[in-house]
């Protein structure tokens, strides 16, 4: 039973192509899923990714365009990392601030250089150079260059209240590593460290009030298994140590099971199987509408209430 890193990270948008724009345009990540939100079917869910759609790469949205500014507070996560390539740091600030895009060279973190941008919604992100994964696949159509393309995801930076209980979770529940510390902030490794997001942050925040959820704002982080059995074998471990665990949810693309950690984010386990060619070529992903079965038979009517939308061009 072993967590191997980041399987994806899940945030809140309002505007469908804005999203769309920036993520595919500015950002150069793939579009590998374009399907819906399951529990909410008036409503897309996009998944971007490398070319593939890797696990450690996926950052998804649900758009809600009438979905209200949600605020960074404790309980959430702060930012979201990528990895881009030593000596691509330039090349970014420039892309971004021909862009208008809001961005800048922080200090360095563990000897690694960063840069801090906010997306359309506000959402916190971060460009990090460091050494990418080989199992990451560069979308070669993409507008961003190869050699300066987004390699997946660096890590993510949860704000708790306090470490303590959050971090005991991490390390005795689910078999991380402290590996770094500097003032306020822990990053942990992943015990099963072979691919792209490989490390989560923690950062003490004892004064902040709780994140409130809206656009801007990440709705969980999921973790990666390999598997159904292994999946099946942590949720009973979770539900034997007391946590309020979902029951097994059938994303088509992966499996999923739910719950919070002790310091207040939302936390998924997925498996990595069957992943996002289950249904689409590597060609074709992100090409066109895909619903789950059970609701293929109402396409007629979700094509006509979701909103219209053009796919950026590579």
């Amino acid at each position: 039973m072993t967590i191997l890193g980041l399987h994806h990270v899940t945030a809140i948008a309002a505007d469908p192509q804005r999203n769309l724009d920036f993520y595919v345009g500015l950002l150069g990540l793939r579009l590998v899923k374009r399907t819906i939100n399951f529990d909410d079917p008036g409503t897309y869910h996009f998944y971007f990714g490398d070319a593939v759609g890797t696990p450690g790469t996926v950052l998804t949205f649900f758009p809600w365009p009438a979905a209200r500014r949600g605020s960074r507070g404790a309980g959430e996560v702060e930012a979201t990392a990528f990895v881009i390539p030593a000596g691509s740091v330039e090349y970014w600030l420039e892309r971004l601030r021909a862009a208008h895009v809001s961005a800048e060279r922080v200090s360095e973190r563990f000897g690694e250089e960063v840069i801090r941008l906010l997306d359309t919604d506000g959402m916190l992100l971060e460009l990090i150079a460091s050494a990418p994964s080989i199992e990451i696949q560069p979308w070669a159509d993409g507008p961003v260059p190869a050699e300066h393309s987004i390699r997946g995801f660096h890590s993510v930076t949860a704000a708790v209240q306090s470490h303590e209980s959050t971090a005991r979770f991490l390390t005795e529940t689910f078999g991380y590593r402290l590996v770094q510390e500097i003032g306020d902030r822990l990053r942990f490794a992943a015990p099963g460290e072979t691919g792209a997001g490989g490390a989560i942050d923690l950062v003490a925040r004892p004064d902040s009030p709780p994140g409130r959820l809206g656009a801007g704002t990440v709705h969980h982080i999921a973790f990666r298994v390999p598997d159904d059995s292994q999946q099946s074998a942590w949720r009973d471990k979770l539900i034997g140590l007391g946590h309020d665990v979902s029951a097994i949810m059938d994303r088509v693309y992966f499996h999923s099971i739910y719950f919070r950690e002790p310091g207040g984010v939302l936390f998924e386990i997925a498996t990595d199987s069957p992943g996002f060619l289950k249904d689409e070529t590597p060609d074709e992903l992100g090409s066109t509408l895909r619903l789950p079965p059970w609701l293929e038979p109402a396409r007629v009517q979700i094509e006509e209430t979701l909103p219209k939308i053009t796919l950026p061009q590579p």
